[in-house]
This record gives C-alpha cells, sequence and structure tokens, in this order.
C-alpha cells in the first residue's frame, strides 16, 4: 500500500511541475502516471551506472553534476513517455529540482512512519 502512495504522490508532484516551469508539458494525470513509474525504474536501474560512469566529474564538481545526472534521467523518460516533453536540457535540470522538492515535501507530509 505504501509503494501505491509513493507512486501517487510522485505522480502528483510530476503533475504539478508545468505548473511551476513553462518548460515542461505533461497532457494529463494518466501520462504523469506513467511517467512516474518510468521515472522510478530509470532512476533505478540506469541512474546508479550512470552515477558511477561519471563519478570523476561529480567528485571534480563537488557534487554538482548530480544535478545535470538527474536532469538527464527526466529528459530520457521525457523521450519516452508520449505526452510529456521537456524543451532542453537546462528544462529537465529544473524540473528535476521542482519534481524532486515538490516530491519531498508531499512525501513528508503524508508518509508517515
Amino acid at each position: 500500500m505504501r509503494l501505491l502512495l509513493t507512486w501517487l504522490i510522485n505522480a502528483a508532484a510530476l503533475f504539478a511541475v508545468p505548473y511551476l516551469l513553462k518548460t515542461v508539458y505533461i497532457e494529463n494525470f494518466v501520462v504523469a502516471l506513467i511517467a512516474a513509474l518510468v521515472l522510478g525504474l530509470v532512476n533505478t536501474l540506469i541512474r546508479p551506472i550512470l552515477l558511477l560512469l561519471t563519478l570523476p566529474v561529480t567528485l571534480l564538481t563537488l557534487g554538482l553534476f548530480i544535478f545535470i545526472v538527474n536532469g538527464i534521467m527526466f529528459w530520457l523518460v521525457a523521450n519516452f513517455v508520449s505526452g510529456f516533453y521537456v524543451a532542453g536540457l537546462w528544462s529537465a535540470v529544473g524540473g528535476a529540482i521542482l519534481y524532486s522538492l515538490i516530491s519531498w515535501a508531499l512525501s513528508g507530509l503524508l508518509l508517515k512512519k
């Protein structure tokens, strides 16, 4: 049940991003549900490999390159899910940051241990 609630929270956070950032577009909540699922899978499977491969650059930039990696993951999902569009890499970085902040805030409010 907790996994389903987390998925719904992430979809709601993703659905809220276009209202704050005009360069991100999501057609409807169903697309947000699908994109949140794909984003979760991509972050679970691909992101650790990408973080390991970019470790020297991440260390050189004192961890700031992780924002770029998160943006790349966000942009990658937008390219795979129809109905979810991101204008470019910097829009994806901004969208990923907003998505993380909104998801964190909603999870903190709705999920209790």
